[in-house]
């Protein structure tokens, strides 16, 4: 153990590092694209002599990926971006390991955004955020912590978003790649690993058949796809909710009925939130919901369900369950909310799968590397993660499953490259 990351961090209980060991052992064992970077820094040493501080979803995988930067030659410090998803067995783990952890499971609001400052007072060098947390105090309350840091990564639409605002408005300070926007992200993160994640947390949760149900996913993006398809694949009837008419079509075609959310309320028995943005549900629509209705968010803050608008409407309020609330209403109807109304796979649940994970925080961890080998020259501004390193990403995850690909011949790239017809 690091007598340093020991003295520096803020972790409930160290006796809990055997069970958090565990916990990151079998996700490192399930994560092979991540151990091939991992053999790859440990010879390059890429990140010697830097700080790295981490804000993510602090649990075994997440854990890896700051043992896997570590390894790298990064001084790494790390804390939780959602008050229920750090799991404190797994902080105590990392300090053991050598790695800073300020974080505990649901701190109040000023103790959370306390650590996230302190991460930040560490100095580094680069960073890896999720929903824009850090970049956001940076900018707003902590810009002399700015100097230091050569750029970072972002894990999260919402994020994202954040990230493209402050650009627009060209108050941007630091270069950051859109980790989320890449494909070996949001083409299995988002759908296969929200998909399966979500319904895992809502099963384990409220232990209710889904089976011929009705489900509603509001928002139809990548997540939303991986929700609603997964809601099919249980049995569930599922109802998707839009905004963007594209999407709309693209969810009546893959065979789910579309509808307002005001009507979809009537009829929903579990309500799933896939949107990034507030109030997609809110006062009229828990008006009309079912008695015994259940609802859960999957975007990244606890917006995106009203839940001062549900509790105006509430006679009581009591938890009836781990991780379930139940807001009975003054007519007596009773409505569930899962986790808070916070991300309810991490929240109510272990997150995405670990071999999901592995293509995302592979993405991460080279993403970082290409910020720190080329900072100097890209400037402040929201970057895509370069073809080559998803490719990379996706090369190493057929390798490890022993599948083969099949490569261009010179006549083949040559026709592809010209514009006039050849024989």
């Amino acid at each position: 153990m690091s007598t340093l990351s020991l003295k520096n961090s803020i972790v409930k209980d160290m006796s809990l590092a055997p069970e958090g060991h565990l916990k990151i052992d079998w996700a490192s064992a399930h994560m092979p694209v991540l151990n091939q970077i991992r053999k790859q820094f440990e010879a390059e040493q890429p990140f010697k002599g830097l700080k790295v501080t981490i804000a993510l979803h602090l649990e075994a995988k997440t854990a890896y990926l700051a043992e896997v930067v570590q390894a790298g030659g990064a001084e790494v410090t790390i804390t939780g971006s959602n008050p229920l998803s750090t799991q404190d067995d797994v902080c105590a783990a990392l300090v053991e390991d050598g790695v800073t952890v300020l974080a505990k499971y649901n701190p109040d609001p000023d103790e959370y955004k306390s650590f996230l400052i302190q991460a930040l007072e560490t100095k580094p060098d680069l960073i890896i955020d999720d929903g824009g947390d850090l970049v956001t105090i940076l900018h707003s309350e902590r810009p002399d912590l700015l100097e230091t840091i050569r750029g970072g990564a972002e894990e999260t639409t919402t994020g994202i978003i954040r990230l493209k605002a402050l650009e627009k408005e060209g108050l941007l300070k630091l270069p950051m790649v859109a980790v989320n926007d890449g494909y070996c992200k949001y083409l299995f993160d988002n759908r296969y690993g929200t998909g399966q994640s979500v319904w895992d947390a809502i099963n384990r949760t409220t232990n209710l058949v889904v089976a011929g149900k009705t489900a509603v996913v509001v928002g139809y993006g990548w997540c939303g796809k991986g929700v609603a398809m997964r809601a099919k694949g249980l049995g569930a009837k599922v109802i998707v909710t839009e905004v963007d008419p594209i999407r709309a079509v693209e969810a009546h075609m893959d065979g789910f009925e579309v509808m307002p959310m005001i009507e979809a309320a009537k009829r929903g028995d579990f309500f799933v939130t896939v949107t990034g943005n507030r109030d997609v549900i809110a006062g009229e629509h828990f008006d009309v919901m079912k008695d015994g209705a259940i609802l859960c968010n999957a975007g990244h803050f606890d917006v995106e369900v009203n839940k001062v608008d549900m509790a105006s409407r509430a006679a009581s309020i009591r938890t009836v369950r781990r991780n379930i609330e139940e807001y009975e209403l003054k007519d007596g109807r009773k409505l569930y909310l899962l986790a808070e109304g916070r991300l309810v796979n991490l929240g109510a649940g272990d997150g995405h799968p670990a071999e999901i994970m592995d293509m995302t925080f592979a993405l991460q961890a080279m993403s970082l590397k290409y910020v720190n080998d080329n900072y100097k020259t890209i400037g402040a501004k929201v970057l895509n993660v370069p073809l080559e390193i998803d490719q990379q990403v996706a090369r190493y995850k057929l390798e490890s499953l022993g599948i083969g690909l099949d490569s261009l011949t010179t006549a083949q790239i040559e026709y592809l490259d010209s514009w006039t017809t050849q024989e």
